[in-house]
């Protein structure tokens, strides 16, 4: 079923720069983009119902590549504490509760309903090690009808023993997961995938002994599915891994060698401290970064060097990565990312900070594209897209981009009227 929309429509289809279609129209049918024009009579639609919003903007939705959904409880707490610290006295105690599903379910609602407030329609999220609570909450992305990537975490050292799970547990908890969200869609569908799905979630060389990050690497490959860590976030984490994997040439290198690092879909998080061989396999491997500028300062992790991976051609997203991040907002990490940028720029002028349209890009279709073809209005694109009405913030004389860029600095969720994951309006979902 076609269905049309007419609103001032704004998407970077490159990097470097908007495309801007003032009071522009945007066709849809069964959940994809056709096109998009200022001409209605270009989109081959006559007899089609316009949907009209207005002088409303309307833009992709916001993709968050790394997100800790058992730690919504635990946002902006003991962020005063560096990574190692901060896991073993707040996030593993937290995470230990989600044994109980019905405690898991009540976090999780809160969770998507706070994603859902700030636009965001595709998430790559950690649970934890339990089976049933994550089932739940990849029930509840599938019933809010909001895309991801959820993992069951796999843990077996260096963490609490409620937290610790043998080898065969690991593999079996996946597999069932693996049985029932990783549905093979009908061959005539132009969707290639479900938009929730298993994602392999070894938590990161630290908590895995060797065998179950060979027996991750084992169920990514034997189901191809993609793979979701961490990687060189902290100095003291990356000096622990060298101790942990003494036969690898780098931190990367520890995943790649047990399958890990890029022979499927591959996203890591952090990134910091990525140079040398482990960029070079990075970049060799296709492995996408999450750049988490929030949780990075909060952590004191470092400022991941995103402009110099983004000139070396590595895919980068953006993530929230709460609670080690404070917001779940993530048109703020577009703002933080362009400040991150702006401190490397004060230290070496040569390489230029973040612009805007640089930095949506990376948090729509550079992002968008670990789901496949999501983030950009452009023909064949699934339509996620958020409806913003900005009247509240704006003198009539301002441009659509300065309009954008003002709801993306100081906007809040009261401006998003309507939010679209692959064609489909999401209403507010329920919360306890």
């Amino acid at each position: 079923m076609k269905k049309v929309y007419k609103a001032h429509i704004l998407f970077t289809k490159e990097k470097d720069h908007f495309e801007v279609f003032e009071n522009g129209y945007i066709a849809v049918e069964d959940g994809i983009i056709l096109g998009v024009s200022t001409n209605l009579t270009e989109l081959d639609c006559e007899g089609v119902e316009v949907v009209d919003f207005g002088d409303k903007l309307l833009i992709p939705a916001m993709n968050d590549m790394h997100v800790h959904a058992p730690q919504v409880h635990n946002q902006g707490v003991a962020m005063d504490l560096e990574l190692l610290p901060w896991l073993q006295n707040y996030t593993f105690p937290e995470e230990a509760k989600y044994a109980d599903v019905e405690y898991a379910e009540r976090m999780y609602r809160r969770f998507l309903h706070t994603q859902w407030l700030f636009g965001t329609m595709r998430s790559v999220a950690f649970g934890t090690v339990h089976t049933e609570s994550t089932r739940r909450l990849m029930q509840l992305y599938q019933e809010a009808g909001m895309g991801a990537m959820v993992g069951k975490v796999a843990m077996n050292r260096n963490c609490p023993e409620a937290l610790c799970e043998d080898v065969d547990a690991a593999v079996e908890g996946n597999e069932k997961l693996i049985a029932e969200f990783n549905y093979q869609p009908s061959p005539n569908t132009h969707h290639p995938s479900p938009l929730v799905r298993p994602i392999i979630t070894p938590r990161f060389v630290p908590s895995c002994t060797p065998e179950l990050l060979k027996a991750c690497g084992e169920l990514a490959q034997k189901y191809q599915l993609p793979v979701q860590s961490h990687l060189s976030e902290n100095t003291s984490e990356i000096a622990w891994v060298a101790e942990l994997e003494p036969e690898s040439k780098s931190y990367g290198d520890a995943y790649n060698r047990y399958g890990l690092f890029g022979q499927t879909p591959t996203i890591m998080a952090h990134c910091v401290w990525t140079r040398g061989h482990e960029l070079e396999l990075m970049k060799h491997n296709g492995v996408m970064v999450a750049h988490c500028p929030t949780s990075n300062f909060n952590l004191s992790s470092g400022m991941a060097p995103i402009r110099s991976l983004l000139d070396e051609g590595v895919r980068i997203g953006l993530g929230s990565d709460i609670s080690g991040g404070h917001d779940l907002n993530m048109f703020r990490m577009l703002v933080y990312a362009i400040q991150v940028s702006k401190m490397h720029y004060q230290q070496d002028h040569s390489k230029a900070f973040l612009t805007l349209p640089e930095t949506f890009w990376i948090a729509t279709k550079s992002a968008g594209s670990f789901f496949g073809k999501v983030g950009s209005f452009e023909p064949g694109y699934e339509f996620d897209a958020l409806v913003i009405d900005d009247s509240v913030l704006y003198p009539s004389e301002y441009s659509l981009l300065h309009r954008l860029e003002r709801f993306i600095y100081v906007g809040d969720d009261r401006q998003i009227v309507h939010r679209f994951c692959r064609g489909q309006e999401v209403p507010e979902p329920k919360v306890f």
